[in-house]
């Protein structure tokens, strides 16, 4: 399985034959090395409504006849532009025939914003966990510490977790270094920090606060092997 992160809270996972594709923000995103036009993935998942996290899965998944998931009422809004959606919804989990996707919470927002100035109501925002060739990788979207992250480690060892850092509409790298300590993941990815001024963050740091798991800082268009 090759996993690999593309700036912001891009994440693409390459697995039995298939290729998912977390929160595709893609246009607009200075530290992506992705152009949508480019990207064929099989599936999609998106963890909540907001503009950069959406991002282009519209157009991608358009192209590319992707099955989108995500929280319910986003993917209701979805479908209704066409797109082939699976709903699902916090604390549910469905087989698919690339692996196992299950929805933890997340404490944070979820609206699409229209270029006319139309705020969308989508939904609870989410975390999610992937479990696929023995392994579970954790995306935890974008979110607040909570208490629960000792539970959701807990009742699914984790082998690799993304978990945001840039503050401001997030957990902040000390925040973020507490929420690996409850969930225990074997390797941690910071991700949601340096695209815009209010989220800029030194990764290296956060690495460095980390009293438990392997940290790894990646950059964009970064692979590891799991």
């Amino acid at each position: 399985m090759k996993v690999s992160y593309h700036g912001h809270s891009i994440v693409k996972i390459e697995t039995n034959g298939k290729t998912i594709l977390f929160d595709p923000f893609i246009n607009g995103n200075e530290l992506t090395d992705l152009v949508a036009a480019d990207e064929k993935p099989d599936v999609i998942i998106l963890t909540h409504g907001h503009n950069d996290h959406v991002g282009d899965t519209v157009e991608i998944a358009k192209q590319s006849d992707a099955l989108v998931i995500a929280p319910n009422e986003l993917a209701v809004y979805l479908g209704w532009q066409g797109l082939n959606t699976h709903p699902m919804h916090i604390g549910g989990a469905y087989e698919f025939d690339f692996g196992r996707v299950k929805l933890t919470q997340a404490f944070h927002g979820s609206a699409y914003t229209t270029n006319d100035q139309q705020i969308i109501y989508t939904g609870m925002p989410a975390g999610v966990l992937l479990m696929v060739e023995g392994k579970t990788i954790y995306h935890a979207g974008d979110t607040a510490l909570f208490g629960d992250m000792k539970l959701i480690g807990e009742r699914h060892p984790i082998d690799l977790a993304f978990l945001p850092i840039g503050d401001n509409f997030t957990m902040g790298p000390e925040d973020a270094a507490y929420a690996a300590e409850l969930l225990k993941p074997k390797m941690v990815v910071p991700i949601h920090y340096n695209t815009f001024p209010p989220i800029k963050q030194d990764p290296e740091a956060f690495v460095n606060l980390l009293t438990t798991g392997e940290g790894k800082v990646m950059q964009a268009g970064e692979v590891i092997k799991l």
